[in-house]
Parts: structure tokens; C-alpha cells; sequence
């Protein structure tokens, strides 16, 4: 084994094998060494990954290699790109702040993706903006997220800009017109705030993410390299990918979940049956011309908006990009606990069937129909989501969404059938 890889190796057998996304020292370790790696002469990414799988690297490693592949791309990067870097906030207080002993799920996340970004673009062509939007938070998250601002000098704290949605409702034009007031957002009228004041100020591209930490922002540059190397302006991140990193946290569903997940490729047959398996990522890159087009008359302004812009990037016949990146779960504070999974699922499915009606998608309406007829509320997705249909017992996850596999009409009975045992007296849970 030559120098180059034996240096890699040692480093790769000091490694850690956990990553904590609220301890600020492990942020740290793992910016040191990709550090480390990218000073090591002669050492290609496939170097990396081949050591990686050989000596079963351990965790740190193997973010830190998607680190050095994003840090490689944004130095490849040979005129200036503007990027605003955009994510919403509604319950972020915690998350916001750093983790102490009344914090114990504090991830210090504005500071840490501040850090990020200047990691990952320091000396480079990128150029960064990062908009951190209020989504109407009960709990004054725009308010610490100017403190945290104020914290900075002063060319530091011009790249980051925190916007309230409330302030910026009612209008009776442009992107938000039919969006009353930030109490009818759930994350999409935030994003689409950020996205808009982005291209006011001039981004050539925009990439939207999670207020947590889950997604580290030093990976920018493998959502660039597609729209650099190829103009690709619609570029999704894809956590199912093989050569993705992705963390999860316990599983949140009931068995049902297959049954939903079934409901959900058939109505998105368009976006599921063009190989996008990972619609929520919240790591997609946009480049202007095309969420211009988009921002044009969105659908939807809840968390179902990211297959609203998926059906309208194809309903503009623009070619869309997978990447594998990294992904480590904050399921602490998550939004879909805090609100309920099935609520979060509800309008999931509610706003799918939405924007395939009405950007003209390739569907199935009957699934549609049985959802919109059969599916009043959450409260109905209760029902289900603890068993399963006899069909999908033994379904993989490639059959999901097959018709031949489970009708639609086998669904609307399956639905019925579970709404009439749980009115039956004594068979309540």
C-alpha cells in the first residue's frame, strides 16, 4: 500500500464510529479530518470510498469523504456561482440554540451551518446567502435567530437574513398571493419566502434544507456538480441511493405504513415511476430559470411542496438529477413528531393528489379518487397505519405502487373495511 493510503487508512482507524448532532466537538472532528484527507496527495474520491468499504470505515470517515468530494467540486468550480441556501423555521427555539443541560436537543444549527458553508466555499468561486425563515414560530424563532446573527462581524452577517412570513402576508401578487397568513404555511410558505427573496437577490441557484443539522451543508458541492458541469437545474438529493449515508433514527410508522407509502407512488406514479424513490429529502438544488417558472403559481404551501415543484419541473419538461449525499436523522425535535406522523402524512398525500391534478402529471386518478373520498383526516390514516392488507404482507419495497400488486379499489375496500371495525362498540383502541 502506497504513503497516500496508508495515511488515509491510519486516519480511517482513528475515526469515530458515532456522530452526535448536538455536540459541537464532533462538527469540529469531522471538518478536521477531512482536512486532513484533502491535504494528501494523490488521493482520488475512489480511493476513498474503495478504503471505506474494504476496512468497513466508521461513521466520521465516511461523512468526511462526502465532505472532501464537495469540497473537491466547489474548488473545481471555475466562475463565480451565487447560491442562496434557504430553510424554515416553526418549533426551531431548541434546535436553534446549543445543547446544555435545559437543552439537551440543542444543536446550535444557524452557527453550524454558517461554519459549513464557509468550510466548504472558503477560497472558491461560491458565493453563499443563507435565508432562515420564520414559518409563523409561536416560540420567536426568527427573534434567536437574530441574536445569533447579531453574534457575527459584519461581512459575515450580510450573507445570513432572517425573514418572517407573517410580515410578508397578505399580497395580492407574486409567488405567496394565495397564501392568507402564516398560519396557513406548514414549511412550504416559508421556503417559498426564502426561494423568492433569493432570486430578488440576484442567486443563480437556490438549495433548500431543514433547519436542523441533519444534512451538512459542507456537501453543497455535490448538488453543484451537476448544475456546474452540466446546467442541470433541478438537482435532488436521494437518500436511498447506494452510495448515500443515511442515519435513521428508530422507525415512526406502523406497519401501515407500506399501505401509505402504496397510496402515495400510485398518485405520484409520474415522479415514483422516474426512479425519484426520495421526494422529502431536504437537500434539492434549483437553478434560477426554472424556479423562476415555478414560484410562478405553486400548488401547495405545506410540506407537500416538494412534489409540487418535482411535478412542475417535469410539467416544464426540465431533466432532474439524483445525488447521493449524507443524512443523519434529528428526530428529537422533529415536526412530524411534535404534530403527529399521520398529520404529516395526511398532508403528504393531500397535497400530492393536489399538485398532480393540477399540473397535469401522469397519475393514477382512481388512486386519487379512493384517497380524496375515503381520506377526510388524519384520524382516518390512524386506522390503518398499525396493519397491514393481506397484500402487501409480502410486498418489497419495489412492489409499492403497483396496481397488479394491490388495486385501488382493493385499497378503497381495505379503508372502509378498517373504518367500519373501529366504529364497532368494544373495538376502539
Amino acid at each position: 500500500m502506497d504513503t497516500s493510503l496508508s495515511t488515509a487508512l491510519e486516519l480511517l482507524n482513528t475515526s469515530n464510529e458515532h456522530f452526535d448532532l448536538t455536540e459541537p466537538q464532533h462538527q469540529r472532528s469531522l471538518l478536521r479530518l477531512a482536512d486532513r484527507l484533502l491535504a494528501i496527495d494523490n488521493l482520488t474520491i475512489q480511493n476513498l470510498n474503495d478504503l471505506s468499504l474494504q476496512f468497513s470505515a466508521p461513521l466520521e470517515f465516511k461523512l468526511a469523504v462526502k465532505l472532501v468530494q464537495s469540497r473537491k467540486e466547489t474548488q473545481a468550480i471555475c466562475k463565480p456561482i451565487e447560491v442562496g441556501v434557504v430553510f424554515a423555521m416553526w418549533g426551531e427555539q431548541n434546535r436553534l440554540q446549543p445543547k446544555s443541560s435545559d437543552n439537551p436537543h440543542g444543536e446550535d444549527s444557524l452557527r453550524t451551518k454558517v461554519e459549513q458553508l464557509q468550510w466548504v466555499t472558503q477560497g472558491t468561486h461560491v458565493n453563499w446567502k443563507l435565508y432562515a425563515v420564520d414559518d409563523g414560530c409561536p416560540h420567536g424563532s426568527a427573534s434567536i435567530a437574530e441574536n445569533i446573527k447579531a453574534g457575527y462581524d459584519a461581512a459575515t452577517s450580510a450573507k445570513i437574513q432572517v425573514l418572517r412570513l407573517a410580515d410578508a402576508l397578505p399580497v395580492d401578487h407574486g409567488a405567496l398571493r394565495n397564501l392568507a397568513c402564516a398560519d396557513d404555511s406548514r414549511k412550504g410558505g416559508a421556503i417559498i419566502l426564502g426561494c423568492d427573496q433569493s432570486l430578488k437577490d440576484g442567486v443563480d441557484a437556490v438549495l433548500y434544507t431543514d433547519a436542523d443539522n441533519s444534512v451538512h451543508l459542507g456537501q453543497i458541492g455535490l448538488a453543484l456538480a451537476p448544475y456546474n458541469r452540466e446546467g442541470k437545474q433541478v438537482v435532488l438529493g436521494n437518500r436511498k441511493h447506494v452510495d448515500s449515508i443515511l442515519v435513521k433514527q428508530e422507525e415512526r410508522w406502523g406497519v401501515g405504513i407500506k399501505t401509505l407509502r402504496h397510496m402515495q407512488r400510485m398518485i405520484g406514479a409520474q415522479i415514483f415511476d422516474s426512479g425519484i424513490k426520495d421526494t422529502q429529502a431536504a437537500f434539492k438544488l434549483y437553478g434560477r430559470d426554472i424556479l423562476e417558472k415555478i414560484l410562478e403559481n405553486p400548488t401547495v404551501f405545506d410540506f407537500s411542496f416538494d412534489t409540487d415543484w418535482i411535478f412542475a419541473a417535469m410539467e416544464f419538461n426540465q431533466p432532474i438529477v439524483t445525488v447521493p449525499f449524507a443524512f443523519i436523522d434529528s428526530a428529537a425535535e422533529s415536526a412530524s413528531v411534535v404534530q403527529g406522523p399521520m398529520t404529516t402524512w395526511y398532508v403528504l398525500l393531500d397535497g400530492l393528489v393536489k399538485a398532480a391534478r393540477a399540473r397535469g402529471g401522469d397519475y393514477s386518478e382512481e388512486m386519487a379518487d379512493v384517497f380524496t373520498r375515503e381520506i377526510n383526516s388524519h384520524e382516518d390514516l390512524e386506522l390503518i397505519i398499525n396493519v397491514l392488507p393481506p397484500e402487501l404482507a409480502a410486498a418489497g419495497d419495489s412492489d409499492l405502487g403497483n396496481p397488479r400488486v394491490m388495486s385501488p379499489q382493493s385499497v378503497r375496500h381495505w379503508i372502509t373495511s378498517a373504518k367500519s371495525l373501529s366504529a364497532q362498540p368494544g373495538l376502539h383502541a
